[in-house]
Order: C-alpha cells, then sequence, then structure tokens
C-alpha cells in the first residue's frame, strides 16, 4: 500500500444503489432514516437466515420479500398500537405470519434490495403508492381503487435504512450473505455499514412546520413550463382567441428517491404532448387559426399536484412568469396521461371527462373526426371512459376543477377504470414498460383533435404527421442511462448539471429564491422542456444582429434558447416561461421559508400537506470483514502461548549450548 487511502479501499466495498430517503409533511414524516445520529453497522443475512440471529442484521432481500416484509411492518406497527402513522388508503391483504411481530422487526438494522427487471422479480406489480393516489384533493368522495397494484408502503415512516442496490452491487452482496452463511463467523462476518443520517432525525424536526423553522429540511419543488403557439404578444389586448390548453407532468415518485422514472406515470404523456408541439409547430398558419393553443407541462404532481396549484395561485398573484396567460381565457382542457401501453393489436385510449355537456360534445366530436382520419394502418381508436367511474382518474385537471367546478376538459388515458400500469410510482416504471408506437398514436390522436378544435380541416391526417423518430428518441432520453441526458437531443439544448447521466424525475426540492424568472435552478428536465418548446413554439427574432444571443435578447418577447451547449444561443420571439411549483402555503423570505395559515377559502390549500425533504450530510452504503470477538481471544490466547512457548524453548536452547560448550 502506497497510502492510507489504498489501505482504505482494500478494506471497505462501496455499495452503488439506491437510497430511501426521509420525507416530511405538516402531519409526520414518511420514507426511511437510520434510527439515530450515527452509521447503522450489522452483518448481511439473506430473510431465511434472520430467526437464527441473536442481534440485528441487515437483511439482503428479493423485491417481493421486501414488499412483504414492509407490508407487514407497517400493519404489525398498526395493530400493536406503534406510532407510525398508517395511510387512510392502505389496506394489506395478508394473514399472520412471522413477519407481523416486533421480536422479528427488532432484528431489522437495514433492508438491501436487491435488483432484478420485473420477470427476474416473478413481479405481476408493483406499486408502493395507495390505491387511491392523492385521494384527499380529489373533486370528489371515493374510495375508487384507481391503482388497484397499490400496497402504500411509500407512504409509512421506516425507522432503519433502506437501500435498492445496483446489478453490479447485487452480485457483491449475494457472494457476501453467502460467505457469512457458510459458516465463517468464528474468523469474522462481513458487515454492511449504512450511513444514511437524516439531519431531522438527529435534530428531532419530525414534521414540516418544525424542520423548515430549523432549517434541517427543504421544500419539495422545482419549475412547470408553459408555451404558446404561436407566440402570444402581451402589450396587445385586442383580438384575444380563446386558448386551448394541453397539459402534461413531468415529474414521478417511487420508494427510492433516485429510481423515480415514471415511463407510463407520467413522462409517456409528457413525450406525447412534445411531439405534439413539434408537429403543431410545423404547420403554417397557426396565426389564423381561431384559438390559440397553450401547452403546460407541470412538476411537482406527484406530490400534492404542486405544480399546477401553484400555477393558479402565480396567475392570481398576475407574476411575470404568467405575463400574456388569461386562464379565464381557456375554453378547453386536453391533459394527456399515461399513454405508453396502448395495445399493439388496436391502439384504443379513453376519454376521462368532465364539466359542460355542450362543451364535451365538440371535444369529443373533435376526437371522433381526428380518428376518422386515421390512415389503416395506424388504428388508432378513442373511446369514453366508463360511467361507473367517480369522475376523472388522479390528475392536474382536479386542480382545475378545484378552482372553476364547471372547468370542460378531457384526459387522455390507456384505461377505462384502473390503471395499466401495475407499477405506478415504481422503480419498475421504467422504458421497458412501455411501447414508443402507443406514445406516437396517441400524440397523432391529440395533435389532429388540437388542429380541428382551433378551427383547422375537418381531416387534417394529410397535412399533421407525428415524428416517430423523435418520440423514440426521447424514450432514451428521459428514462434510459443509454444515451440519457447525454443525448443529442439534450445536448442540442443544455448543458446537464449533473455528473451522472442517467434521468430521474424526482422533482426535487427548491433551491434559493423561486421567484426569479431566470429560473437558475431548474432542473435538466424542466430546462431540456423549456428550450425544447422555446425553439418550437418561436418565430425568428427581427432585431437580432447576429445568430447568437447578446447580453440579453432586448427585441419584445424575446428570449434566448440554447444558451447552455456553446455559451452562445439564438434569440427567438417565444411566449414560453418558467413557472414556479412549490406549495402554496409557503413564503421565502430573507433566505428562509414560512408555512402560512391554510386559506378557508381554498379547499385544496387546506388539504395542503406541505411535502418537504430532510437535508443529509452524505449517503452511503459500504460493506467490510469484522473479526469475531472469540477469534481475537482466540489469537490472543494463541500469541500468548507461542511466546511462552518461544521462551521456554529459548532457555532449554541455551542450556542445551552451555553443557555442550562446557563438554567440549
Amino acid at each position: 500500500f502506497e497510502s492510507v487511502p489504498d489501505l482504505e479501499k482494500s478494506m471497505y466495498v462501496p455499495i452503488e444503489g439506491f437510497p430511501c430517503v426521509r420525507l416530511l409533511n405538516l402531519s409526520g414524516e414518511i420514507g426511511c432514516s437510520n434510527p439515530g445520529r450515527s452509521s447503522v453497522v450489522a452483518p448481511v443475512v439473506r430473510l431465511k437466515d434472520v430467526e437464527d440471529l441473536v442481534g440485528s442484521a441487515a437483511i439482503l432481500v428479493s423485491l417481493e420479500e421486501f414488499e412483504t416484509i414492509i407490508g407487514r411492518h407497517c400493519f404489525s406497527f398498526f395493530l400493536l398500537g406503534g406510532k407510525k402513522k398508517k395511510s387512510s388508503s392502505y389496506s394489506p391483504s395478508f394473514t399472520f405470519s412471522r413477519f407481523s411481530n416486533s421480536s422479528f422487526y427488532s432484528k431489522v438494522a437495514g433492508i438491501l434490495v436487491k435488483s432484478g427487471a420485473r420477470d427476474q422479480n416473478g413481479l405481476n406489480g408493483f406499486s408502493p403508492d395507495i390505491k387511491f393516489p392523492q385521494a384527499e384533493l380529489a373533486p370528489y368522495k371515493s374510495n375508487f381503487q384507481w391503482n388497484p397494484a397499490g400496497s402504500g408502503i411509500m407512504r409509512n415512516a421506516y425507522d432503519f435504512p433502506v437501500f435498492l442496490l445496483s446489478k453490479a452491487s447485487t452480485t457483491v452482496l449475494e457472494e457476501v450473505a453467502t460467505a457469512n452463511e457458510n459458516g465463517r463467523k468464528f474468523r469474522g462476518e462481513v458487515v454492511a455499514e449504512f450511513d444514511i443520517v437524516m439531519q431531522t432525525t438527529k435534530s428531532g424536526t419530525r414534521d414540516s412546520d418544525s424542520c423548515l423553522k430549523e432549517g434541517t429540511c427543504l421544500p419539495l419543488g422545482g419549475y412547470s413550463v408553459w408555451s404558446a403557439l404561436p407566440p402570444i404578444n402581451p402589450s396587445s389586448s385586442s383580438n384575444v382567441k380563446p386558448l386551448i390548453m394541453t397539459m402534461a407532468s413531468m415529474d414521478s415518485a417511487s420508494f427510492f428517491r433516485d429510481q423515480s422514472l415514471g415511463a407510463e406515470s407520467p413522462i409517456s404523456g409528457l413525450i406525447a404532448l412534445l411531439a405534439v408541439v413539434d408537429s403543431l409547430s410545423r404547420l403554417g398558419g397557426l396565426d389564423k387559426l381561431n384559438k390559440q393553443f397553450v401547452f403546460v407541462v407541470f412538476t411537482g404532481e406527484a406530490w400534492g399536484y404542486l405544480g399546477s396549484r401553484r400555477f393558479f395561485l402565480e396567475s392570481e398573484q398576475m407574476s411575470a412568469a404568467m405575463k400574456g396567460l388569461d386562464l379565464a381565457a381557456i375554453e378547453t382542457i386536453i391533459e394527456i396521461g399515461s399513454v405508453g401501453k396502448s395495445s399493439p393489436t388496436e391502439r384504443t385510449f379513453f376519454a376521462h371527462t368532465t364539466g359542460d355537456a355542450s362543451s364535451l360534445n365538440g371535444t369529443l366530436r373533435a376526437f371522433q373526426n381526428a380518428q376518422s382520419s386515421s390512415v389503416a394502418d395506424e388504428r388508432i381508436n378513442i373511446k369514453a371512459a366508463s360511467k361507473t367511474n367517480p369522475g376523472i382518474p388522479p390528475s392536474s385537471l382536479m386542480t382545475f376543477l378545484s378552482k372553476n367546478p364547471n372547468a370542460s376538459g378531457v384526459v387522455v388515458e390507456d384505461f377505462d377504470y384502473a390503471f395499466s400500469d401495475a407499477f405506478y410510482h415504481s422503480h419498475l416504471d421504467d422504458s421497458s414498460n412501455i411501447n414508443s408506437s402507443s406514445i406516437v398514436a396517441a400524440a397523432t390522436l391529440v395533435a389532429r383533435t388540437l388542429y380541428i378544435l382551433a378551427g383547422g380541416e375537418e381531416t387534417p391526417s394529410s397535412v399533421m404527421n407525428i415524428n416517430a423518430t423523435l418520440v423514440e428518441e426521447l424514450v432514451g432520453c428521459l428514462l434510459d442511462c443509454d444515451p440519457g441526458l447525454s443525448c443529442d437531443l439534450a445536448k442540442h439544448y443544455i448543458s446537464p448539471s449533473s455528473a451522472a447521466t442517467c434521468p430521474n424525475n424526482y422533482v426535487g426540492v427548491v433551491l434559493g429564491d423561486p421567484s426569479d424568472p431566470t429560473a437558475p435552478y431548474a432542473g435538466d428536465v424542466s430546462r431540456l422542456v423549456w428550450n425544447f418548446m422555446a425553439e418550437k413554439a418561436s418565430v425568428p427574432s427581427k432585431n437580432a444582429t447576429s445568430s447568437s444571443c447578446p447580453d440579453e435578447c432586448r427585441g419584445e418577447g424575446e428570449s434566448c434558447i440554447r444558451k447552455e451547449p456553446d455559451g452562445r444561443g439564438v434569440c427567438v420571439v417565444s411566449t414560453t416561461r418558467y413557472v414556479p411549483a412549490y406549495s402554496t402555503r409557503l413564503k421565502y423570505e430573507s433566505g428562509s421559508w414560512t408555512v402560512l395559515p391554510p386559506n378557508v377559502s381554498d379547499r385544496l390549500g387546506s388539504e395542503d400537506p406541505v411535502w418537504t425533504e430532510s437535508n443529509w450530510d452524505a449517503i452511503q452504503v459500504r460493506v467490510y470483514k469484522v473479526q469475531n470477538g472469540s477469534y481475537d481471544a482466540f489469537i490472543l490466547v494463541s500469541g500468548i502461548v507461542v511466546t511462552v512457548l518461544s521462551y521456554v524453548l529459548v532457555i532449554i536452547s541455551r542450556a542445551v549450548i552451555r553443557k555442550a560448550v562446557k563438554r567440549d
């Protein structure tokens, strides 16, 4: 060894993976953390060996075993009168077993979850969210199960670390567990050290209000993006056209923070929306249409509809982020939800509707005309969702209904009465859970419908097509590690801020002043969406003296796009803006956050959980070997014996030598 780091590398094996972290709201906390202020160290064992242990252990489990023991942990705490809060929508379907007792969980020092594809885990479904996600914010009361696979385990708190292993680390831990299992305990055993200490746990701040006051957490949030096609002249108040608003979401959730991909829910809808923007932008004469297109991509929707609720508040406060957009002028809302799993033989989508029948009839008629305009090999169908549904499925449109119960809107989904995504809000909702051709079909349907609604041709198939190559590229950029955010499309618009190119669609936390219109802390996906839509929904600048941006694009309505890759960018006229997305009950002032009292006139504000994420110094898991105490004692005794024997041997040798010398 040439240095101390070399020695440390030989002793400790770092484990790659994804942690479950601590999140908080006004009622308490969910997620995972070390139970105290220091690291947790325990031997690595498989689940079947736990009962043989005297002390605690880091348990290596498959995903199926994980859902079983975590689910029963929640239920056992409920039955035993534990302090952890049980989700009101959590209804486990199991009988008592060896897992449903406190003695078993007293042995759980941490959980290591093996990675693997869905078929490797033998799972037909795995959704850690509840069966009616965000039911408390819905415009109707119901126990309807939109998410039948939901277990609710991500909505509970765990006072032990949980870590999802990478494929490489899964192999390492399998070998470690086997080594410990094979009876080498006399010489020692391999332990896992979890350094997943949350600041809120250390400080005892157990809810959002207290942790924000103490500065041990930050609010969940980011930046939504909206864009008008063609650009809106904010200085002109004459001839304001009715708005057709098309929406999608860009954030997902998961039990494991950095594995929130959300391929089917909601990224398939985001990709479809971007493909629609691209398709419509290639048409001429959009300024001659009767309606104005507005496209909105919200973030924070998985956590209390943060984006859409803040969107309305920013409009009410007439902030710069909403300049040029009058929400009162909205005539029709179309939200693109989960659209990545329609049948390959017949691309069928379902229209979940709400609002005035006369307005909806025109929208549904436009959908039917768009369907009729499809050519034979497209096989695109749109059907009305079941009338037995209690209302629209969980979606941003729910926020609009809370503001205007008579709002007319349609949510386009690939399911009728229950999610087709059996891996909703799971790390397994990745690119293998969708197919790009389904997204192309949904985008085709929506683009043609929008064109018809705005007064375009009744059969627009001859002038409007979706770029399937773009859709496939977006799937690779937003959902795969290869190429991930190092894809050519992303590099055309942004320089990813993260060293890792693997995408992650978790909303993140709000850093700095959220009202800054330049959104200096916007995430990679938000910046990619902003640049993409700003370019597609733009016209060339008339005032630019060169192809690159000056210090500022000073012309009215001008923006500088694609500036990150080369530091130059291009000036265009575009109405594309960032909108802060964080709880409407939070106020940022003088570098700190304050929780505001609920507004009695705002039902969603009163129900707002105010989600925050705990701070932490570092997250690390590593394994190393520790000597058994008996083995240490054995070595000590052996050393003493060897020393004594050596001493006796020296004395005997000296005596023999002396006798031999005297004899000579």
